[in-house]
């Protein structure tokens, strides 16, 4: 039986990574995308699963690096029926307030993995996509993002990067939906995570957990895969969080 194949960007650690392992143990063929080439866990989890995982080298800020990607999977893969894109970054001035000063050269990082990143990776899969039945696009956001809900004084490069994320989801569904492409769109909750280069130790969720209703938010509707919770209207784009519900843009 031919597996179902996906894309997965950030998945050296934390979220990206269980998201990984759960993909594998539901029985895909998965492509991680690999940043941190001195990180051990997707080794260990090539060993665990040689005949489903592949790992490429990419750096979702880099073009060059992810046109590589996609000639590798090309090389392996004759369509792509997911894609998520999971890769993020929150440096180290997240929390400064306008007073403190800023660090553009952070904020400009901050927007060019986290929203730029995205658009870059759909860009250059979008042909492999063409070829699936499935065509399911899935990012991961923040409600860091939403500007109704915009309760911060400082995370300006963070808040704003994920904001521009929600622009370009909600662009890319109006242009790709009528071709057949369904979306995802994700808020994962408090993670124990590494989006600042170390393991956070406050956050509600260990990666690991918090990847269970990800996955399944995720995949959810395609076949054999069981509806959203509460169901999703496919025609409409819409954010949703770990618990089902939704966030105002």
């Amino acid at each position: 039986m031919e597996r179902n194949v996906a894309v997965l960007t950030g998945a050296d650690r934390g979220l990206g990574f269980a998201l990984c392992a759960g993909l594998l143990e539901a029985g895909w063929q998965v492509f991680a995308g690999r940043y941190i080439p001195e990180w051990p866990e997707l080794d260990d989890l090539k060993t665990a699963f040689p005949n489903q995982l592949t790992l490429i080298p990419l750096d979702v800020s880099s073009e060059a690096s992810v046109r590589a990607a996609v000639e590798l999977v090309k090389a392996d893969a004759p369509r792509v029926d997911l894609l998520i894109n999971d890769a993020g970054i929150n440096l180290r001035t997240y929390e400064q307030a306008i007073r403190a000063g800023q660090d553009y050269a952070d904020i400009r990082r901050m927007y060019d993995v986290n929203a730029v990143g995205p658009l870059r990776v759909v860009e250059a899969f979008l042909p492999l996509m063409d070829n699936s039945a499935i065509k399911r696009l899935g990012f991961v956001s923040s409600e860091a993002g939403s500007i109704a809900r915009s309760r911060r004084s400082a995370w300006y490069g963070y808040c704003m990067s994920k904001a521009a994320l929600n622009m370009a989801v909600s662009i890319l569904f109006n242009d790709l939906h009528p071709q057949g492409f369904t979306f995802r769109l994700y808020h994962p909750g408090w993670i124990r995570s590494y989006m600042r280069g170390v393991k956070s130790t406050v956050g509600d969720m260990e990666p690991e957990e918090a990847a269970i209703p990800a996955l399944a938010f995720f995949l959810s509707g395609l076949e054999g895969q069981p509806p959203a919770d509460p169901p999703y209207d496919e025609d409409r784009l819409a954010l949703r969080d770990w618990q089902g519900q939704e966030w105002p843009w």
